[in-house]
């Protein structure tokens, strides 16, 4: 899976998510830290990568129409994380990458679950 990493996750993140079979490009390296919401994801639209974020405003699709993106995967974490709670939180994503599709939906992921965004019919 082609995946773009926010700025608010470290770079040791992005490694793992290579390890785990990922092409992964982060808003660092790419120099695109500050940029607007939604230039961000006209970026990863652009480059058919799934956003992957601690920012919980993505997961909102009233904010962030689903069908708009390639996808988007916000890590949620407990009021008061440990290192393993993200750590967990992204083998969790992982994992769910390889199990399930996530073009045009927002998941929420966190240690051992993930939610998967339903639109109403």
């Amino acid at each position: 899976m082609r995946l773009k990493q926010d700025e608010n996750l470290g770079d040791r993140y992005a490694e793992i998510l290579r390890l785990g079979g990922h092409h992964v490009a982060t808003v660092r390296e790419q120099n695109l830290c500050s940029s607007t919401d939604h230039d961000l994801l006209r970026t990863c639209l652009a480059e058919k990568r799934c956003l992957v974020t601690l920012d919980l405003k993505f997961g909102n699709p009233l904010r962030f129409k689903p069908t708009d993106y390639e996808g988007i995967a916000v890590i949620r974490l407990p009021r008061k994380p440990t290192p393993n709670d993200l750590y967990d939180a992204i083998h969790t994503l992982i994992g769910g990458l390889f199990q399930k599709e996530i073009r045009k939906k927002p998941w929420i992921v966190q240690r051992g679950k993930i939610r998967e965004y339903q639109p109403e019919r």
